[in-house]
């Protein structure tokens, strides 16, 4: 049995998006969500609702533990701490994390990496994959609320699947929203500084992606908003913390990506279950059902669970693997005799 790891650092994830492109990548991992979430069968795996606890002096933060087990094949899971202060104070990002895969069979460490990236590329691919079913194919402005790093990838993401003319961006930090046009430059899309009512009146999609505070008022309005409007509301991972009004959900078709996680501490948290629409998988398996809500207002809530996260981290393996890409160590301590776990300092 190979009793090594495979470990993807920040050298190795550098060189795969070398070699392939970070278009491509984004590009495989919307296809990859799509096609897992179309083929999912909660009888062969299991997603509890992630758990942790609140840290900071005004329990600001939180640290997380998010599983995911495919029966008798393989467990990830991934560790995640949500700091808002940190880019300002520490010069870190707000989501830091780690992920890993585990053999259902034996618990072996298999494979362990970053998922600060990771984490960020599948969510932009989420938000991608809902709005191809719930907004009008004909959406050409974009509105993001938020312009930390996870608005990045939802520009990139919804880029590689709606033909965008115009990005309206607003965020009440102004040395963000100001550096946004900068890092968002070499996707080639003209992206405009506005108001918050400019951006309700004028997008065809609207993602909001802040860091807004426990039991703050939501982040955007129920006004002078397109009846087609659909918005993919991010934020929202802590019980208490929203970022819409309950008034433009409860008109909105709500779509969560985990129906359990998102009554809990999504946006879904001011609703009923009887409120909330399908989940997101339903839409890939049947994406027929979409049809009749493109002309109405539609909320994808997206909490992040981990399933998405174990079809992602299963993608980077495939390409890593594929490429040679990584490095295989002894992380764990496999004594020559398993009844004595001093014996590998004899060897």
């Amino acid at each position: 049995m190979n009793q090594h790891t495979l470990v993807l650092d920040h050298s190795d994830i550098k060189e795969l998006m070398q070699r392939i492109s970070l278009d491509d990548f984004m590009d495989m991992m919307i296809a990859r969500l799509e096609l897992g979430l179309a083929h999912h069968d909660p009888k062969q795996s299991v997603t509890p609702l992630r758990d942790g606890f609140l840290r900071g002096s005004n329990n600001e933060g939180i640290f997380e533990w998010m599983p995911h087990y495919e029966v008798n094949k393989c467990i990830t899971i991934k560790n995640v701490a949500y700091t808002p202060n940190n880019p300002v104070e520490n010069k870190l990002p707000t989501i830091i994390g780690s992920l890993n895969k585990f053999d259902a069979n034996t618990g072996q460490l298999l494979a362990v990496t970053d998922a600060i990236f990771l984490t960020a590329v599948r969510t932009g691919a989420a938000s991608a994959v809902a709005s191809k079913h719930l907004a009008s194919s004909q959406s050409k402005v974009l509105g993001l609320v938020g312009t930390g790093a996870q608005a990045l990838t939802q520009l990139h993401a919804l880029s590689r699947t709606f033909e965008l003319s115009e990005v309206l961006v607003f965020d009440k930090n102004p040395a963000h929203q100001q550096s946004f046009s900068k890092r968002a430059a070499s996707m080639g899309i003209d992206v405009r500084l506005a108001s918050l009512e400019d951006i309700q009146k004028s997008s065809d999609i609207i993602c909001t992606v802040t860091s807004n505070g426990i039991h703050q008022p939501p982040v955007i309005g129920d006004f002078g908003l397109k009846e087609s409007l659909h918005i993919n509301a991010v934020g929202s991972d802590i019980v208490g913390k929203i970022e819409l009004p309950k008034q433009l959900l409860q008109r909105a078709y709500v779509c969560p990506d985990h129906l359990g996680q998102a009554l809990r501490e999504g946006e879904c948290q001011q609703l009923t279950e009887k409120e909330v629409g399908y989940e997101l998988a339903q839409f890939c398996r049947e994406p027929g059902k979409a049809q009749g809500f493109k002309d109405r207002l539609t909320v994808f809530d997206s909490t992040g669970y981990a399933f998405e996260d174990y079809l992602a981290l299963e993608l980077l393996i495939e390409l890593a693997t594929e490429l040679r890409i990584g490095k295989r160590l002894p992380i764990e301590i496999f004594s020559p005799d398993v009844l004595d776990p001093y014996s590998f300092l004899h060897k």
